[in-house]
């Protein structure tokens, strides 16, 4: 029927004719109820119903018209047919078409006129009393044609706002799935940067120190190459965790050690001070057992790490570096400030606010919990990275 709705209407338009000439044969008025065979309707009245019916071919395409045209066709019939014949069936197919194609207040100002018309028509016209059964017949078929096709309207309306409900879901639930893939993609490009930057980083000075002082000084050599061993051991065993995680088939085992916060800060910084960079530190993050949420610390032990990692990395040699964490309010405020040392490096990833991973890294973890990064030169030289995260 949705394939061929021309066809469909075709069909209905010929069961339409069928029904109207076969009414046409019957007197409402016998003894024993309607018969039929006691009339015979006039060749007119054969014409208008035959019209009707082709009209209601295109009642689909031209709603209005048709009924129009049907409603035309049914008040000729009502002033001239003696006796009538039901071409008003016509009128009430196109009527609900109407109805059924079209909004509430337009089905019922038509539907009203279309009742009033053709009732009032034919209870004027015709020998028989205004209050005859096919006059009141044609009342109560007519709104009838009004009412079931507003109804099938709105539960068509229903139907799509439904569907079109569902697929809407159907389509936040897949842009949702996507979107948590992305972030826990970032999520973990963000902790693999910073476990590898800060330990490789380390390495890498260590290494340098060790290979500068082999010869003259053996002992010193041993000790960096001790601090080497020691990150990379640590290294190791963050990237190990990390991957272990990523390939479980099932839910991960509990962390045999907690996720590293400022509870750890001074191990952190005591590695940079090994490292040849010298750092003070100030927290005050409110009365003791005040813990701060798992998140925030995290992120601040995390923005500390990378913004020291860069200090180490592009500042020039003799650099100092400071750390504060202070609780203001609703929030916490994270600052790591160097002083650049003797020669600052323009490297992308320090000097450069827009650029690296490191820092972009650190504007994601701020932003992921509400919060905001600043990272940038200072005036009169060194780098200056503040962080404010809510609490």
């Amino acid at each position: 029927m949705r394939a061929h709705p021309l066809a469909t209407d075709a069909v209905l338009a010929f069961g339409a004719l069928v029904s109207m000439v076969v009414g046409s044969f019957a007197d409402p008025h016998g003894p024993h109820g309607p018969t039929f065979g006691t009339r015979t309707p006039d060749p007119f009245s054969l014409l208008l119903m035959l019209l009707g019916a082709a009209a209601l071919v295109l009642r689909r395409r031209r709603p209005r018209a048709v009924l129009a045209v049907t409603c035309g066709l049914s008040l000729l019939e009502l002033t001239t047919g003696e006796p009538r014949a039901p071409v008003a069936m016509s009128a009430v197919i196109a009527l609900y078409t109407v109805a059924a194609l079209t909004d509430r207040p337009t089905t019922w100002r038509i539907g009203l006129l279309t009742m009033a018309g053709l009732t009032g028509v034919a209870m004027l016209a015709g020998p028989m009393p205004w209050y005859a059964q096919e006059n009141i017949g044609i009342f109560a078929w007519t709104g009838m044609a009004a009412a079931a096709g507003d109804a099938v309207r709105s539960r068509r309306a229903f139907v799509d706002a439904i569907r079109e409900r569902a697929e809407r879901a159907e389509r936040t639930r897949e842009e949702e799935a996507r979107r948590r893939v992305a972030e826990e993609r970032l999520r973990i490009a963000r902790d693999l940067h910073d476990v590898v930057a800060h330990h490789i980083a380390l390495v890498n000075v260590q290494a340098g120190v060790a290979a500068h002082v082999m010869d003259k000084r053996p002992d010193q050599a041993k000790e960096a190459l001790a601090h080497v061993r020691d990150a990379s051991r640590s290294a190791l065993n963050e990237l190990r965790a990390t991957v272990g995680l990523l390939r479980q088939s099932g839910d991960p085992e509990a962390p045999t050690e907690p996720a590293p916060g400022l509870a750890v800060l001074d191990e952190l910084l005591d590695t940079f001070r090994h490292a040849g960079l010298p750092v003070r530190a100030t927290v005050q993050v409110g009365p003791e057992g005040a813990a701060l949420p798992a998140a925030v610390d995290l992120a601040a032990y995390r923005v500390i790490q990378e913004a020291l990692t860069n200090v180490r990395k592009h500042a020039g040699p003799g650099a100092q570096a400071e750390v504060s964490v202070v609780r203001v309010g609703a929030s916490v405020e994270v600052t790591v400030l160097d002083d650049g040392g003797d020669s600052a490096d323009s490297a992308p990833g320090q000097g450069d606010p827009g650029g690296g991973h490191g820092l972009l890294g650190m504007r994601e973890r701020t932003g992921a919990l509400g919060g905001s990064c600043f990272a940038g030169p200072r005036y009169g030289g060194g780098f200056r990275v503040h962080a404010i995260l809510p609490v």
